[in-house]
């Protein structure tokens, strides 16, 4: 494991101040990925389900260059990533438990993913917003975002700025993985619908 993948204090103040997770002026004015930077799926997923920490951060610049779209993508990225990790680890270090860890960093992403729909959802046609799922006892709130290749959605237990989702689940289970890496793929290789 890595530092990408297990967040920490030391790590967020070291590496995350001189990341750009949220959209800067230099990006609105971005048309488009570069053709350059192109990733499979099957690249995508391999950096989704691996941990090595260059390889995500490698991924992370690549979308961040690609403007708005590209940012929304790494965010979903990076809260479906940490979400997964938060699943499944045990253990911890100074900074606490190595799941609140990876809970907190998700949160982190979630809100970034936030603020940059708030500004470009619009500008890419992205239905996006929160629900309520009364059967989860903690994490009740769901954040809903259609992406070209369909609807991803992350239960939370914090409400975070943004409006009422429009729609509601689409009931397919298990399916934010596939379709955020396959949409992160997309802008990164220039296909015009990613």
């Amino acid at each position: 494991m890595n530092h990408q993948d297990k967040p920490s204090a030391q790590n967020a103040t070291a590496s995350d101040s001189s990341r750009t997770d949220h959209v800067t002026p230099s990006m609105r004015s971005h048309a488009g990925p570069a053709k350059a930077a192109g990733l499979s799926y099957t690249q995508v997923l391999a950096v989704y389900e691996g941990s090595d920490g260059n390889a995500t951060n490698a991924l992370y610049a690549k979308l961040r260059a690609c403007g708005p779209r590209g940012v929304i993508a790494m965010n979903l990225f990076r809260a479906c990533k940490n979400s997964a990790r938060a699943k499944v680890y045990r253990g911890g270090n100074e900074q606490g438990s190595y799941r609140a860890q990876a809970y907190e960093r998700k949160a982190w992403a979630i809100r970034n993913l936030c603020e940059t729909l708030a500004e470009h959802a619009a500008d890419y046609q992205m239905a996006w917003g929160w629900g309520v799922d009364p059967s989860q006892v903690v994490h009740t709130y769901v954040l809903y975002v259609d992406t070209p290749q369909g609807q991803v959605s992350f239960h939370t237990a914090t409400l975070e700025a943004g409006p009422q989702y429009p729609g509601q689940w689409d009931g397919v289970r298990r399916a934010s993985v596939d379709r955020i890496c396959r949409w992160c793929s997309d802008i990164l290789c220039g296909d015009a619908g990613g």
